[in-house]
């Protein structure tokens, strides 16, 4: 595990920048995913999944990335701590050229959310894709039935979103004065019109 004991980078020059950052949450089967896409298409911000930072590490071929493999392949939850390196050293990479941070899947619970303030800048805004237990089983279902994923089982799901529950709601609580609640059971276009609303909020703001 020494490989993955390694510090974050210096984010002073995040934490001076005026790039604004936003988390994005939402239940599984929220749609979240669908919002970044169009909100990376006309803000043209940098979104960053923090699964796909863990994967493209591994993918590397680094030493880190191997020592990250071997924690994953055990079924090991990745420290919040390496998250929170990966996050900033992605970030300081885009700095440059970034006109706002999509942070999609960070945090997962209330201290990460805390630790990243501290560590790596202060977050803008939060969204939240808001939808019913029973529209995301069913969403869910839907798409476990056109893929082939039998492990989606209605069981399996509800155990998923419990857990999502216990680790959101208490984010969404904290940061009550930030979070911008989205009903995800709208069309899409219904709730980009949300997502809009606040994003040229906290940008004439910024």
């Amino acid at each position: 595990m020494a490989n993955l004991d390694f510090e974050i980078p210096d984010t002073s020059a995040l934490k001076n920048s005026k790039v604004p950052i936003i988390w994005v949450l939402g239940g599984p089967g929220s749609g979240k995913g669908t919002q970044c896409d169009r909100i990376v298409e006309k803000y043209g911000f940098t979104h960053i999944s923090t699964g796909d930072l863990l994967r493209a590490d591994v993918a590397s071929g680094s030493e880190r990335g191997k020592a990250l493999e071997k924690v994953m392949k055990e079924g090991q939850l990745v420290s919040m701590k390496v998250v929170l390196g990966l996050l900033a050293e992605k970030m300081l990479n885009e700095l440059s050229n970034s006109k706002g941070y999509l942070i999609d899947g960070y945090p997962r619970e209330l201290a990460q959310g805390q630790a990243f303030e501290k560590s790596i800048g202060l977050c803008g805004l939060v969204l939240y894709f808001e939808a019913s237990d029973d529209t995301l089983v069913k969403r869910l279902l839907h798409r476990a039935l056109s893929s082939g994923r039998e492990d989606d089982n209605e069981e399996t799901i509800k155990k998923r979103l419990n857990t999502f529950h216990t680790h959101n709601d208490p984010i969404v609580q904290a940061y009550a004065s930030k979070t911008k609640k989205i009903s995800a059971e709208d069309t899409p276009e219904i709730i980009f019109a949300q997502v809009v609303e606040a994003i040229d909020a906290l940008i004439s703001n910024n």
